[in-house]
């Protein structure tokens, strides 16, 4: 699985040979490959004007395109901001709560992540084709769509350390802007332009897998519950900045300055690892499998995360009491 930025072939369609050749070494001979566009192809053809665009087939002719286009900006964080708007609100009846869920559209974005990671698994499992996953800058909707079929596919990305070490090589090293995508949440009156919620969009689907396969991921709801929070707010300085450039190197006025993210602060990764805290992420459940794990997209399948869009207005004490208990029962058995 490769992952990339849009190639610039711009409007007087440009080309890259090293870029040809990178791409075709990444196949064996007489093997296709397969490019998953998370634009639309009304969106990719508009990225010429701006010096973007797509892979002419006249100089990738053994990759066949795919388009799947998933939401990454405004419309993507005003469906989060609904949302929240509406889990928020205990004086709707049933009828007015289940139009205002359809209406803020969360769940759909969670079916087309799904779904298109679904696809990329598929190519590269039942097909044995190679797959190139991008968009446009390749740091948003790409990540999230190649880190899902990792967990997918990979059993080591479903514990936990191999979890951890996913989402710091698909989300931190790979340059999501964790600064400008979630830099106020849904809460704020304020809407920066381009605040928008891909990673929390990623958790979501993994929360949508592991209740799917409750016995297949290593890790549990608070896991990611942890995650979410510390990508708005941390005392941790894994999720400062936008990039690695940035975490060592920030600019104060005009002068630049080090950041020195790494040497400043503590890795949040270094935290959760520690035996005690460990112990808190596991899910007494978990029975280690090698297969892959297809999750159902269908409409019946995708339900509200409760427990992070409920957790402010619903106690979770049952459910906690109920979890400590299984584990109490594993332990000692």
């Amino acid at each position: 699985m490769l992952r990339s930025g849009q190639p610039l072939p711009g409007p007087n369609r440009r080309r890259c040979r090293e870029d040809e050749l990178l791409l075709g070494t990444a196949l064996a001979e007489g093997q296709r490959g397969f490019i998953i566009d998370t634009r639309s192809a009304q969106a990719a053809k508009q990225a010429r004007v701006t010096g973007g665009g797509t892979e002419p087939k006249s100089c990738y002719p053994r990759w066949r395109r795919l388009h799947r286009p998933l939401e990454r900006g405004r419309p993507l964080q005003e469906s989060f901001t609904k949302l929240v708007e509406a889990c928020s609100d205990a004086s709707m009846n049933v009828d007015r709560w289940l139009s205002r869920l359809e209406s803020c559209r969360w769940l759909s974005h969670v079916k087309a992540a799904l779904s298109t990671a679904c696809l990329a698994a598929q190519c590269m499992d039942r097909e044995e084709a190679s797959v190139l996953v991008h968009g446009a800058e390749g740091t948003d909707t790409t990540l999230l769509v190649t880190a899902l079929a990792q967990v997918i596919l990979d059993p080591s990305c479903r514990s936990l350390l191999g979890f951890l070490g996913l989402l710091e090589r698909e989300w931190i090293e790979a340059g999501h802007p964790f600064h400008l995508r979630c830099a106020r949440s849904a809460f704020s009156h304020a809407r920066p332009k381009q605040e928008a919620p891909l990673f929390l969009l990623f958790l979501d689907c993994v929360w949508q897998l592991s209740r799917q396969f409750p016995f297949s991921l290593e890790f549990d709801e608070r896991l990611l519950l942890t995650l979410f929070d510390n990508a708005y707010a941390s005392a941790y300085g894994t999720f400062l900045c936008n990039n690695e450039k940035e975490r060592r190197v920030g600019r104060e006025g005009d002068r630049m300055s080090l950041c020195k993210v790494k040497e400043s602060t503590i890795s949040l990764w270094a935290w959760l690892n520690q035996p005690s805290e460990r112990q808190k992420y596991l899910n007494p459940l978990y029975s280690p499998t090698a297969l892959v794990i297809w999750p159902s997209v269908e409409p019946q399948s995708i339900q509200l995360w409760q427990g992070l869009f409920l957790r402010w207005i619903r106690s979770s004490q049952y459910l906690d009491e109920a979890w400590a208990e299984i584990q109490r029962l594993v332990e000692s058995s």
